[in-house]
């Protein structure tokens, strides 16, 4: 964790972005100190207000974190939406799209199955770009090979919605997965060998990294991150967002 002790970097920064909220409870403001001088208490003053009103502390730092993120999703915005081929869902071709950075072994992943198929039936033109980041479980990897085989055979959609509706990652589930979606399964082998899959995952592992991106499910619409099982509706108003920018 960050060192939030004071006169570390962090500490300062959230102090200069907490300055006014303590000089208004404490009756003064930078302006009326002539400039930019503040008084010999300042530092105390600013811890008071923090363990007064912790909460604060964390909506900042959570306000930095999102900044650095909006920044470097800017930088590969253009890599995080083009998708592996085949691991679509919806509108293939949608003028509209929404990026999932999602684990098959994740329970909340599954729980946003549902959503995103509402978003699909209410959007036509919306594409849900598929991001495999196999973190949650040992058989994760697995999984997500599995998944880009089946994208590369044409059979994500069919592959993704069985494999969540099984719960389970261990390789008998991912095999009875693969045959209800129907996949040529030597065909899939030799596409899980392919080096360009384990550099699939390495890439979305990197564009995690980039993107401080902790945890399952987090999506992309248009220039915002979203981390979490959030919901359809929060989803909903990014696209509008999206659509509009």
């Amino acid at each position: 964790m960050a060192d939030l002790q004071p006169r570390s970097p962090l500490f300062l920064a959230l102090a200069g972005g907490l300055a006014l909220l303590v000089g208004a409870g404490g009756g003064w403001a930078l302006g009326r100190q002539g400039g930019t001088a503040q008084p010999a208490d300042f530092d105390a003053r600013v811890h008071d207000y923090i363990v007064a009103h912790p909460e604060v502390l964390v909506e900042a730092a959570d306000a930095l974190r999102s900044q650095g993120s909006d920044r470097q999703l800017a930088e590969i915005a253009d890599k995080v939406v083009t998708p592996y081929p085949g691991a679509v869902l919806g509108n293939p071709n949608g003028k509209v799209t929404l990026v999932e950075f999602t684990d098959f072994a994740c329970t909340y992943c599954r729980g946003s199955v549902a959503d995103v198929e509402a978003l699909i039936a209410a959007n036509p033109d919306l594409r849900v770009v598929v991001r495999e980041l196999p973190i949650i479980a040992p058989t994760s990897p697995d999984a997500a090979r599995w998944g880009l085989a089946a994208a590369e055979q044409g059979k994500y959609p069919a592959f993704h919605k069985t494999m969540f509706a099984a719960g389970r990652t261990d390789r008998a589930s991912i095999e009875a997965a693969a045959r209800v979606a129907g996949l040529d399964l030597d065909r899939a082998r030799k596409v899980i060998a392919d080096p360009r899959v384990n550099a699939e995952i390495a890439s979305n592992l990197e564009f995690a990294r980039k993107l401080q991106i902790s945890g399952t499910p987090s999506w992309v619409a248009g220039k915002r991150l979203i981390i979490g099982a959030v919901g359809r509706e929060q989803l909903a108003q990014a696209l509008i967002a999206a659509r509009e920018s």
